[in-house]
């Protein structure tokens, strides 16, 4: 710790998960909550995430009175429908995902943003038709469509119906595409399994913060299965560059910057 904060009140400092330094808690937040020591990128909760990329005061949400349900009457350790009262109390949200047009540094998108703090914003029914009704959005508009992706996959306690959201916001895309729309990933950590598998693959341009584990099953699981040693870096986005899935790595503070001039090179 250097001599100059020693003076700050314990309860304001935080130690970063990376490189286990005593870190201002106030520093890190001003940074976008990325590590000023290590330049660890945290997880940071939808709301957040749209305020730290859209213009002020210009994002219009979409989709927000969309709840999931309980199609399978799943209990696990708790019945499914707690658990979503208990996550929706708990984040303000109605489910893990928000999407809403709004302005990146004056060009106009339709912005979808991946909720971590929701049960680490799996995939159900919920999510996969708020990604859908962003890309049918994009399609009406002519707007570029911006995914920001974090999530473990799909969400176990709807069953096959969250697995179907792979095919659905997939075919979506298809029709995106067909249109000539452009549509842009911004990959965080983490990036997996059935999400990575569909609709954050998908992207014209994907772009990863630094450090953002991708993939589909994660590296503990392929190496216990293969039973074999995994590639140093693996499945981490700067080794996801190297081998040609991820277009640019770009640190928190340029993703408005980045968006934009993809954007404008793009022509949309």
């Amino acid at each position: 710790m250097s001599n100059e904060r020693l003076d700050v009140p314990a309860g304001l400092w935080t130690r970063c998960n990376k490189c286990a330094h005593m870190v201002y808690e106030k520093e890190v937040e001003e940074a976008l909550h990325v590590c000023p020591e290590c330049g660890f990128h945290r997880r940071v909760d939808a709301r957040s995430r749209v305020l730290q990329l859209v213009d002020p005061d210009s994002f219009e949400e979409f989709a927000a009175d969309l709840r999931s349900t309980d199609p399978l009457k799943f209990n696990d350790r708790l019945p499914y429908k707690d658990r979503l009262k208990r996550e929706q109390n708990k984040t303000g949200e109605t489910d893990a995902m928000v999407v809403g047009r709004a302005f990146i540094r004056g060009r106009a998108v339709i912005l979808g943003v991946m909720n971590p703090a929701f049960i680490m914003a799996s995939m159900g029914a919920v999510v996969g038709e708020k990604v859908t009704r962003a890309i049918e959005r994009a399609v009406e508009e002519n707007l570029p469509l911006v995914l920001v992706t974090a999530s473990g996959g799909a969400r176990m306690q709807e069953g096959m119906v969250s697995l179907v959201q792979m095919a659905k916001t997939s075919a979506a895309l298809a029709r995106l595409d067909d249109a000539g729309g452009l549509y842009i990933v911004v990959a965080t950590d983490p990036t997996t399994a059935g999400v990575a598998a569909s609709f954050a693959s998908l992207g014209d341009v994907i772009v990863a913060e630094p450090g953002a584990m991708m993939g589909f099953a994660g590296p503990r699981v392929i190496a216990n299965t293969i039973n074999a040693e995994l590639p140093e870096g693996f499945q981490t986005a700067e080794f996801m560059l190297e081998h040609g899935f991820v277009d640019r790595i770009v640190h928190r503070a340029d993703l408005r910057r980045e968006i934009a001039r993809i954007i404008d090179y793009c022509g949309k």
